[in-house]
C-alpha cells in the first residue's frame, strides 16, 4: 500500500519525525518498511529479540540547548550500511533503543531544519546500557522549500511460511468489518455469507492476534463481523504452517493482526460511520506509564435494511414418479455485533514480561423469511399443495476470552521461553419460529412451530514453548500443549395452535449432545540458514486426541436430559510432518518449496444431530460419529521486486482423504401441521467421511506504483478441483470436477492536501461442489478520504455494489434421486460516511517488548459445512441451526 507524507519545515513535527526515518533509509525489499530480519532469516517475526543491549541519549539544539522534539534516530550497521533499528525522540528530546545486538554501529540523528548528525563507533555489548548523553544538532541555515516525501509500504510481504498482507491503508473498508478486508487478501476467497476459503478450501483456521476464540469456532463468518476493518493492521496467510502450529486447518492458517500501540501517555480514538445498510461506533483508549500499559476498546456495528429474494425449484424422483416443489420468499436481515477488550501488560524486568487480556464479544442476528410460499405437485395430487409461512431465525451468542502470557528472553539472541494459558467460552442460542399461515388469505396464523437449540463451547488451553539458537545459523524450537474442550448442544421442538402459547411438540423428541475432547501435543522444529542463502525449516508434531461423547433423548414433554448413550468414538493419534525450504536470490527474488500434512477435526456444525426444519422441504442434520480428515499440501512459489513492481507466483497441490463430505438424499417427512400432517419426499443434507478431494492450481499476485502517486494491484487464483465421495451406494455416489477462477483488483491514488481515492473489485466464478455448483458473484467499492490537520482525524465516503440492484446468484445440485436449482437476489448496494478522530498526548517511547507467543489453537474444520460453500443466508435455511461453537 502507499503512504504520502507531506512535511513542512515548521509544522506537523510529530508526523515529520515519524517519517524522516523512512525518507532517509529505504525499506528493505519485502520488508514493507519494517526493520531487517532476525539473525536467522525466516525463523522469527519482526519483533523477535536480537539482544539485550540498550542505547539512550538526549537530542538538543546546539545554539539554544533546548530539546529537539521528535528527532529521528537510526542505528546503522557499519558493514552493510543499512539501518538495524530506529525510533524518534520524545517531546523532551530523549530517545531509547532496546534489545539491540552486540557490535559496533553508527548512529544517525536527523530532523527537518537541522543538519544530520552522525555518531561513529557506538559499541554495544551485553554487560550494560550505553548512554550517549547530550547530542547537539546544528541548524541548517539553507533556505528550504516545502518538500514532499512519498514512501511505499509493501502491499505484500513474503516470509518462509506465509504471505503478509498490509491492510492498514484501506480507506474503502473504513466503517466495514474484517470480511471487507479478507476479500482483498491474496489466496483468499470470501463468499456471500462471509465464509472464508484458502485456495478453494474452507478448511482454514482463523486466529486473532495469534490467539483462537470460541466465537471463531462457532462461525468464522460471524467472528469476522465483530472485527472493525480499520483496526486490522495485517493479515497473515500461513500456507505451510510449521510444527509449532496445531495440526488442524487442512488448507492453512489465517492470522489477523490488529493495530496495537506502544506509545507512552494516553490516547483515545473515536471511529464512527453511518450508511444505508449499517452503522458503527468504536472507541479505543490506551494508557501507558513506565513499565505498565492498559488498553480498553469497544466496537459496535448495527446492520439493517439488508433485503433480498429467494426462489428454489427441486425435483425428487421416486418409484411413483417425480415430485416438484417450488419455493419463493422475501428475506430481511438485521443484527447488532460488538466486542469489548481490556488489555494489560507489564515489563517485570529487562528480560521478562507478562501480558493479559479479557475480551467479550456479542452478536444478535435476526433473519426473516417473509411470505415463504411452497407449492408442491406430486403424481398423487389432483391439485398442487400450497403452504405459506413466515420464519424468524434468531442467532444470539456471547463469547468470553481470557489470556495470560509470560515471556522470558536470555542474553543469547533468539533464546526465549514462553508459557501461555487461555480460557474461552461461547454461549449460543440458535432458534427459529415459523408462523404457519392460512392457505386462503396467507395472513391468518393457524399454527406455530419452533426449534430451540441452546449450546455452549468451552475451551481451556495450557502451552509452553522454548527456542534457542545453535551456533550462528541454526534454531531449535520445541514445546507442548494441552487443549480441553467441552461442548453441549441441547435442542427441542415446540408447537402451538394459532398465535397461542407454544407447547412441546408431541411428534418430536428433545435431545442433548455432550462432546468432550482432550488433545495432548508436542512438537520439535529445526531451522538452518546456509551461507548460500538457503533457509530450511523442518519439524514434526505429534497429537493424541481423546473423545468422550454421549447423546440423550427425551420423550415429548419430559423435563431434563435422560441418561446419555455413549457414542463410543475411539481415540486417535496423528504424526504431522512439515518442511519449508526457501532460497534468496539477487535482486530481492525468493523461491520457496514446501510440504506439510494437516488434519481437520469436525466442528459442531457437522456433528450436531439437531434436525433443522426451518425449510421443511430441505432439512439438515449433523453426524456425531464423524472422524477427522487428513490433507497433504505441496507448494512451489517465487516472488520478485522489479523496480517498483512486486510479483508473486505460486503453484500448489492438495490431496484430502477421509474428507468430511455433505451428502444429500431424500426422506419422507411431515411438511404440514402437527394436527394435519402431509407426508412428502424432502431433501436431507447430512455429513459422512466418504470423500476425496484434490485440487491443483496457481496463484498470481502483483502490485506496482506509478508516478509515485498511483498504486495498482491485483491477482488471479485458478485451480482444478476433483471431488468424489467414494460411496458404493448408488443414490449417494457422486463425482464432480472443474475449474474455479477468482480475481481481484485494487487501485489507490494519493492526491494533494491529504485527499486519497481508492477502488476495489473482486469476482469469483462458479464454485464446484460434490453434487453441483454454487454460482459466481462479485463485489466492488470506491472510496474517498480526507485527512484532517496533523492527521489527528479523517472523514470519508465509500460506496459498494452501486450498479447492482439486485445482484443474483444461481446454484444447482443433483443426484440420481433429486435435482435442485436456486436463485438468490441480493439488494446489497450501499453507501456510508465515516469519521474518526484521535485525542491525547503522544510520546514515541517504544520499549520494543517481545510479544508473547501466546495460545494458538488452529485445529478445527470450520465454515458452514458441506463441500466448499453453502447457499447464501438470504435463502431459506438448509443448514445453520447447527448449534453453538464447535469442538476443535
Amino acid at each position: 500500500m502507499k503512504k504520502k507524507l507531506r512535511i513542512l519545515l515548521l509544522g506537523t513535527a510529530v508526523i515529520a519525525a515519524t517519517n524522516a526515518v523512512h525518507a532517509q533509509f529505504p525499506a528493505l525489499p519485502g520488508a514493507g518498511g519494517q526493520r531487517p530480519p532476525a539473525a536467522i532469516p525466516g525463523t522469527s517475526s519482526d519483533d523477535s529479540p536480537r539482544g539485550n543491549a540498550k542505547l539512550t541519549g538526549v537530542v538538543v539544539d546546539s545554539t539554544t540547548n533546548k530539546p529537539v522534539e521528535f528527532a529521528s534516530i537510526a542505528l546503522i550497521d557499519t558493514k552493510t550500511k543499512k539501518p538495524i533499528d530506529g525510533t524518534v525522540a520524545d517531546d523532551k528530546g530523549k530517545f531509547t533503543l532496546n534489545k539491540l545486538p552486540e557490535g559496533e554501529f553508527q548512529l544517525l540523528i536527523s530532523f527537518v531544519g537541522y543538519r544530520n548528525k552522525t555518531v561513529s563507533s557506538v559499541k554495544l555489548n551485553r554487560k550494560g546500557d550505553v548512554d550517549l548523553g547530550t547530542v547537539k544538532l546544528g541548524a541548517d541555515v539553507r533556505t528550504l522549500k516545502e518538500v514532499e516525501v512519498v514512501g511505499q509500504a509493501s502491499l505484500v510481504e513474503e516470509k518462509v511460511d506465509r504471505l503478509v498482507y498490509n491492510a492498514d491503508k484501506d480507506i474503502t473498508a473504513k466503517g466495514g468489518d474484517a470480511t471487507d478486508v479478507m476479500r482483498k487478501v491474496p489466496l483468499l476467497s470470501v463468499d456471500l455469507d462471509g465464509n472464508v476459503s484458502l485456495r478453494g478450501s474452507s478448511n482454514v483456521r482463523v486466529l486473532i492476534n495469534n490467539k483462537p476464540s470460541t466465537i471463531v469456532a462457532s462461525s468464522v463468518a460471524d467472528a469476522l463481523k465483530q472485527i472493525p476493518a480499520d483496526m486490522i493492521k495485517t493479515v497473515e496467510v500461513i500456507t505451510s504452517p510449521s510444527a509449532k502450529y496445531d495440526a488442524e486447518g487442512s488448507a492453512g492458517i489465517i492470522n489477523i493482526i490488529t493495530k496495537k500501540t506502544t506509545l507512552q501517555g494516553f490516547t483515545l480514538n473515536l471511529d464512527t460511520g453511518v450508511g444505508n445498510r449499517g452503522s458503527n461506533l468504536g472507541l479505543n483508549g490506551n494508557l501507558r506509564t513506565g513499565k505498565m500499559g492498559f488498553s480498553l476498546s469497544g466496537f459496535g456495528r448495527a446492520n439493517y435494511n439488508v433485503i433480498g429474494k429467494f426462489a428454489n425449484t427441486q425435483r425428487t424422483f421416486g418409484s411413483n414418479g417425480t415430485t416438484i416443489t417450488e419455493q419463493t420468499a422475501d428475506t430481511r436481515n438485521h443484527g447488532i455485533f460488538g466486542q469489548y477488550t481490556l488489555g494489560w501488560d507489564y515489563d517485570i524486568s529487562k528480560n521478562s514480561s507478562i501480558t493479559a487480556s479479557l475480551r467479550y464479544g456479542a452478536r444478535n442476528n435476526y433473519q426473516n423469511q417473509d411470505n415463504f410460499l411452497t407449492r408442491t405437485s406430486s403424481p398423487s395430487d389432483y391439485f398442487p399443495r400450497v403452504s405459506d409461512r413466515n420464519v424468524l431465525t434468531k442467532d444470539l451468542s456471547g463469547t468470553v476470552d481470557a489470556n495470560i502470557d509470560y515471556t522470558r528472553t536470555y542474553a543469547k539472541p533468539q533464546q526465549e521461553l514462553s508459557v501461555s494459558a487461555q480460557f474461552s467460552r461461547n454461549n449460543r442460542n440458535n432458534d427459529f419460529t415459523a408462523d404457519i399461515l392460512n392457505n386462503s388469505d396467507f395472513a391468518t396464523i393457524v399454527a406455530r412451530q419452533q426449534n430451540l437449540n441452546n449450546s455452549y463451547n468451552q475451551e481451556t488451553t495450557i502451552q509452553g514453548d522454548y527456542q534457542t539458537p545453535i551456533g550462528k545459523n541454526q534454531l531449535l524450537e520445541f514445546g507442548g500443549k494441552g487443549i480441553f474442550r467441552q461442548v453441549e448442544s441441547a435442542f427441542s421442538y415446540n408447537y402451538g395452535v394459532g398465535s397461542g402459547a407454544l407447547l412441546p411438540d408431541p411428534t418430536r423428541t428433545a435431545n442433548t449432545l455432550n462432546y468432550d475432547q482432550s488433545i495432548g501435543a508436542g512438537y520439535v522444529s529445526y531451522t538452518l540458514t546456509t551461507k548460500n542463502k538457503y533457509t530450511i525449516k523442518a519439524g514434526t508434531r505429534y497429537e493424541h486426541t481423546t473423545i468422550n461423547a454421549n447423546y440423550s433423548q427425551n420423550q415429548p414433554g419430559e423435563q431434563g436430559a435422560a441418561a446419555g448413550q455413549d457414542l463410543g468414538i475411539p481415540s486417535y493419534n496423528n504424526l504431522v510432518p512439515s518442511i519449508n525450504i526457501s532460497k534468496s536470490l539477487k535482486g530481492g527474488k525468493t523461491v520457496k518449496i514446501a510440504y506439510n500434512r494437516r488434519l481437520q477435526r469436525p466442528g459442531i456444525q457437522f456433528l450436531n444431530p439437531n434436525i433443522n426444519t426451518s425449510n421443511p422441504t430441505n432439512i439438515t442434520q449433523g453426524n456425531p460419529l464423524l472422524s477427522p480428515e487428513l490433507t497433504d499440501n505441496f507448494e512451489l512459489s517465487s516472488s520478485a521486486y522489479i523496480k517498483s513492481v512486486y510479483l508473486n507466483v505460486a503453484l500448489f497441490a492438495r490431496q484430502t482423504n477421509n474428507s468430511i463430505t455433505s451428502v444429500r438424499d431424500t426422506v419422507t417427512s411431515s411438511v404440514g401441521q402437527v394436527n394435519n400432517p402431509a407426508l412428502s419426499q424432502v431433501i436431507r443434507t447430512t455429513y459422512l467421511n466418504i470423500g476425496k478431494e484434490s485440487a491443483y492450481g496457481a496463484n498470481v499476485f502483483g502490485n506496482a506504483t506509478l508516478f509515485s502517486k498511483w498504486q495498482i494491484g491485483g491477482g488471479v487464483d485458478v485451480y482444478y478441483a476433483y471431488l468424489t465421495n467414494n460411496s458404493s451406494t448408488f443414490i449417494y455416489n457422486a463425482t464432480n470436477s472443474g475449474w474455479v477462477v477468482t480475481g481481484r483488483f485494487f487501485t489507490g491514488l494519493t492526491l494533494k492536501n491529504g485527499w486519497g481515492l481508492q477502488g476495489f473489485g473482486f469476482i469469483r466464478g462458479k464454485q464446484v461442489q460434490l453434487q453441483g455448483s454454487q454460482g459466481g458473484f462479485a463485489f466492488y467499492s470506491l472510496g474517498l478520504k480526507k485527512d484532517l490537520k496533523d492527521k489527528r482525524g479523517s472523514f470519508g465516503i465509500a460506496g459498494e455494489n452501486f450498479f447492482n440492484h439486485p445482484f443474483t446468484v444461481r446454484s444447482e445440485s443433483s443426484s440420481p434421486i433429486f435435482a435442485q436449482n436456486s436463485l438468490t437476489s441480493l439488494y446489497n448496494a450501499g453507501i456510508r460516511v465515516n469519521f474518526s478522530y484521535k485525542i491525547g498526548k503522544l510520546s514515541f517511547d517504544q520499549p520494543q517488548r517481545k510479544k508473547g507467543r501466546s495460545v494458538e489453537n488452529d485445529d478445527i474444520k470450520s465454515g458452514e459445512g458441506g463441500d466448499g460453500g453453502q447457499q447464501p443466508q438470504q435463502q431459506p435455511a438448509q443448514g445453520g441451526n447447527r448449534g453453538g461453537g464447535r469442538p476443535r
